[in-house]
């Protein structure tokens, strides 16, 4: 090996706990950011679900009536003209 190969080596070896620290920093770092998206979209898409579904429980139900008189005074005629021929 150079000198210069053995050199680096040598740095290298002394900050390979910095290094190993830092790479699990990052690591642990991200994870987390990761996790909180996560948690941030499945929180978003539950409260948007229970504001749809509960929106639809408020309805009310409306009751509302029909005049049927002239579809039965209609049919009246229909069956008295049936009737007479």
């Amino acid at each position: 090996m150079s000198q210069a190969k053995v050199d680096r080596y040598k740095e290298e070896k002394a900050n390979r706990k910095k290094t190993m620290k830092k790479e699990k920093l990052k690591h642990t770092l991200s994870t987390g950011c990761a996790a909180i998206v996560c948690i941030a979209v499945i929180g978003w898409v539950g409260y948007s679900a229970y504001g749809y579904f509960r929106s639809s429980d408020d309805d009310k139900v409306v009751q509302t009536e029909v005049d049927l008189s002239s579809i039965n005074d209609y049919m009246t005629d229909v069956s008295a003209t049936d009737s007479a021929e």
